[in-house]
């Protein structure tokens, strides 16, 4: 079986060292969404978190070597599986990023763990959303 996934958008920011973790960032960037999808945005509101879903694209490439790995930040050596390392047989990431605008097709946030043109490959809400009854 195959998967292929296509990115829905990128990350913008302007800050060329982003912290290793969306828990203990306060960098400020965009999500660029590709304009088709642009009607998806469609309830995100300001001040909430959305779920990302990006790819690791300059991840270097996984083999089994890199199943036990010492993070940088941790006196252990884990399994990638108990870590957020980007070396992953799929390097797919999620970070939780707070919403500080919108503007059409860009979401502005705050928490950012990804580099300038990180492809983005999906978006969710942090809870099920409000919607008006009509």
């Amino acid at each position: 079986m195959e998967i292929e996934f296509k990115p829905i958008g990128f990350v913008q920011t302007d800050v060329a060292t982003v912290p290793r973790h969306w828990s203990i960032s306060d960098v400020e960037g965009m999500i660029v969404i590709d304009k088709i999808y642009t009607d998806g945005l469609k309830y995100i509101k300001i001040g909430e978190n959305i779920i990302v879903i990006f790819h690791f694209h300059q991840s270097k490439e996984f083999d089994l070597h890199h199943l036990i790995q010492k993070p940088p930040h941790r006196n252990e050596k884990l399994g990638v599986f108990s870590s957020c390392s980007p070396v992953r047989p799929n390097p797919i990431g999620m970070s939780v990023l707070e919403v500080s605008g919108i503007e059409g097709n860009v979401i502005h946030v705050k928490g950012l763990d990804m580099v300038d043109g990180t492809p983005i490959l999906d978006i969710k809400p942090m809870a099920g959303l409000k919607r008006d009854s009509a």
